[in-house]
């Protein structure tokens, strides 16, 4: 990029009538005060693409709000030759976390190859992109790499968010590596509890909770230019409260740039709440998954958890038949995780298997090893739904689903929040049974019927239409928001759900009667 055009110097030893005459011709619309329109004192201001401004495209995105409005009113933060040190100052550091950005290189092996050029000609064109990209295609990955490529990441960082702390981090390491960069330095992640990141990070990898607890100190988000909000579908309460926020925010960041990325579920919907926004639409990377329903049979309640735990051990030898290759179980909760590991390992036939557990509280030596596998032995891992989308567990040809997960919804007639097992809906089903036909066909085990596949519905509800509302309510209130029932929600919640938080936050005292 080329450096500052050569400056115009203006002088406190020119005549008054010399100074006012090259303001008139350099800068049409005074940018000081009428009646301190002669410069008294020495300053520089560089010749640009606008008549009054210097090009703040170079500088650092936190400065830039700043600087704006000191060079309109220059008097009030302690006169031009200081503005114009803290502009030449923040013009440095850009240029030099430019010239520091990492070269990546793309694997050409992944879908999202093919629409290189077109993602980066939709980013550069426009303030938002919708990618829409299947299981396998690659778009975590390379989305941050494309944007380097682009020069983003040099006047602020390239946030990353991502569902869960594990995913979060297993991304960051894995883009680090494609990088050829230490974790920590040009990559770095920050979930609760750890931060792993540096002043000269340029992506920083984060769960969506962390960015929206960052509003709070930094409203503006000045500490990005660009921000990608990975895995939308999921539709939890931080995604949905971000994309309201964001909405809201962009008019003000004209140069802070959003990609949001969506498995092929609805992202029209995504589209129209950014008023039109392009989407893009990348095929995944899979093979013939072939699906085989085996429906638990026992009536009996009180039997269930044994039956479930029977079935996956029976699913687990039939595959064995099947051929070589690992096999991921999908478990509603760490408890049965922990339950049917045990019933494996006493299984005579999996023996030599290695069985590996993947929750969300996973240490990373135990998270290494599942993404990391040594080949000597067929795999199991025993994973909740964070491996339904946000995790790409390497090697997986078969699927056992059981068809359930622990979903969080709250009772209007009981006032509180419970954690149930439910049957997950068809989108999801689908997005597991995907899981095993990413290096090669595979089959999917349904331990329930086609029956029942057909009668659940077709997507997950979002977060927000399912939660006690009350710490959505209190965010609003310490943002300054409005009211909620004007906030731009990607879909408005129920108004007894509103009601309810905020009667919640009244009794606690955290909010005053309006």
């Amino acid at each position: 990029m080329n450096t500052v055009p050569p400056p115009l110097e203006i002088s406190a030893t020119m005549p008054s009538e010399r100074q006012n005459a090259v303001f008139r011709r350099h800068f049409p619309i005074p940018i000081l005060p009428k009646q301190n329109r002669s410069v008294c004192y020495n300053c520089t201001f560089y010749r640009t693409r606008t008549p009054m401004f210097p090009d703040f495209s170079q500088t650092l995105s936190k400065d830039r709000h700043f600087l704006r409005s000191a060079f309109k009113n220059p008097n009030k933060y302690g006169g031009l030759s200081k503005i114009e040190e803290k502009y030449r100052k923040s013009h440095e550091i850009f240029l030099k976390r430019l010239a520091a950005l990492p070269k990546p290189e793309f694997d050409n092996t992944l879908p999202v190859h093919e629409k290189l050029e077109e993602i980066k000609k939709a980013i550069a064109k426009n303030q938002v992109t919708i990618i829409c990209g299947e299981t396998g295609s690659g778009k975590t990955t390379q989305l941050p790499k494309i944007c380097l490529e682009l020069g983003r990441g040099a006047a602020g960082l390239i946030g990353h968010t991502q569902p869960r702390r594990l995913a979060a981090r297993s991304v960051a390491e894995r883009i680090a590596e494609e990088l050829k960069s230490e974790i920590g330095s040009a990559v770095g992640y920050k979930v609760r509890f750890t931060d792993h990141t540096s002043r000269d990070a340029c992506v920083k990898l984060m769960t969506d909770g962390i960015l929206l607890a960052e509003t709070q100190t930094d409203r503006y988000l000045a500490a990005y230019d660009t921000i990608i909000i990975d895995e939308a579908h999921e539709r939890s309460l931080n995604i949905d409260f971000l994309l309201g926020y964001l909405k809201q925010l962009l008019p003000r960041r004209p140069d802070l740039k959003v990609i949001i990325t969506s498995a092929t579920i609805d992202a029209e919907r995504f589209s129209r709440h950014f008023n039109g926004a392009p989407v893009l639409e990348v095929s995944g990377r899979t093979y013939p998954v072939e699906i085989l329903y085996r429906p638990l049979t026992g009536k009996d309640e009180d039997d269930a958890e044994v039956e479930l735990t029977d079935a996956i051990v029976d699913a687990a030898d039939e595959l064995a038949r099947h051929g070589e290759g690992d096999i991921l179980v999908f478990l509603p909760g760490e408890r049965e995780i922990r339950e049917t590991a045990e019933a494996l390992r006493k299984s005579t036939l999996r023996r030599n298997d290695e069985i590996l557990p993947l929750f969300a509280r996973l240490s990373h030596a135990e998270q290494h090893k599942i993404f990391h596998p040594s080949g000597a032995k067929r795999r199991i891992v025993l994973a909740t739904n964070v491996a339904e989308t946000s995790l790409t567990v390497p090697g997986i040809k078969y699927v056992i689903d059981t068809g359930l997960a622990r979903v969080k919804r709250y009772s209007a007639r009981a006032k509180v929040e419970q954690l149930h097992i439910e049957k997950i809906s068809q989108a999801a089903a689908r997005q597991r049974s995907g899981r095993c036909g990413r290096v090669s066909a595979g089959v999917c085990i349904r331990l329930f019927s086609e029956e029942d596949f057909n009668s659940r519905p077709e997507f997950t509800d979002p977060e927000i239409v399912r939660s006690n509302l009350a710490a959505v309510i209190l965010r609003m209130a310490a943002l300054k928001l409005g009211d909620v029932a004007a906030f731009p929600f990607l879909e408005m919640p129920d108004s007894r759900y509103i009601n309810d938080g905020f009667q919640v936050l009244l009794e606690l005292g955290a909010v005053e009667a309006v």
